[in-house]
């Protein structure tokens, strides 16, 4: 479980090379790490996890990934234009990435037994649902979720709309209110340098309540309670989710726990909505 979590938005490095880092011990959790990896022709990515699973995804660029028996081809020309190949490796399988341009990557891990071989996930087998409504209408891709086989890493890829919610109801999976016990790492991604979005996770019986403002790039993390992110006005949002924990295999399919005051939404996602003017006002020309 958690201990002391890094806190605040985890803002990237300049690059070439690992421009994010989160691993177990600088979030204060035992499952998740995650890195965000930069690549040149000159400047290659390699590795290997001698006790974890790794799912390698692109975000931007074009290059190979060889692991074992793997030689693939990733690419992807924008988060906000297209998916792309997801690279799942066991346990103990030396990796290496490489480009003959540029290629931004997404490399996360948690601990694994060696139960699923190394194969590639192609976007055609990644179920897309549409959730939600109102001002909380979003698109999600269930990138690396059950069926799609893995033992502990859960990956979503989300797509919100400028001044939309994502996360709401606000949902939990801390292991408590009956919830599964899931760490979770949201990288963002905002399409103007200008925009940006807010995350909060809270536990009220905790005292425990935090918000912070994410910059294109920035990570959180999710250590405990309820969460949900908004994107500003002016700026469409993407993100994506690494999750482990203690849901192994089919486990996976576990949903969260919702925040009971507010699921009533889910009935009429546009009760209430105000059309202005309101409370007898009167515009001005």
């Amino acid at each position: 479980m958690a201990t002391t979590p890094q806190s605040g938005p985890i803002r990237p490095q300049p690059g070439p090379g690992r421009v994010l880092n989160i691993t177990p011990e600088s979030a204060g959790w035992d499952n998740v790490a995650f890195s965000v990896v930069e690549l040149s022709p000159s400047a290659p990515w390699s590795g290997v996890e001698p006790e974890r699973e790794t799912a390698i995804v692109p975000l931007s660029g074009s290059g190979r990934v060889r692991a074992g028996d793997i030689d693939a081809a990733i690419s992807r020309t924008s988060v906000f234009e297209e998916l792309g190949r997801i690279v799942y490796l066991p346990p103990g399988t030396p990796y290496e990435i490489t480009t003959e341009g540029s290629l931004t990557a997404a490399v996360g891990s948690a601990p694994a037994e060696g139960r699923y071989p190394a194969r590639v996930f192609e976007p055609s087998e990644m179920r897309v649902e549409i959730r939600g409504g109102g001002q909380a209408y979003r698109q999600v891709v269930h990138s690396l979720a059950h069926p799609l086989p893995a033992e502990k890493l859960i990956l979503y890829e989300v797509f919100v709309p400028r001044g939309t919610w994502s996360g709401w109801p606000p949902h939990c999976h801390d292991g408590r209110d009956g919830s599964p016990y899931l760490e979770e790492v949201y990288y963002f991604r905002l399409d103007r340098p200008e925009g940006y979005a807010m995350h909060r996770n809270w536990r009220a019986e905790e005292n425990f309540d935090e918000a912070v403002v994410i910059r294109d790039g920035d990570a959180a993390l999710v250590p405990k309670g309820y969460h949900t992110s908004v994107a500003c006005p002016g700026s469409n949002m993407y993100f994506l989710n690494y999750l482990a924990g203690e849901l192994i295999g089919d486990e996976r399919r576990t949903p969260p726990c919702f925040d009971a005051e507010h699921t009533w939404i889910e009935a009429d996602w546009g009760a209430g909505a105000w059309t202005l003017p309101v409370a007898g006002a009167v515009p001005s020309n």
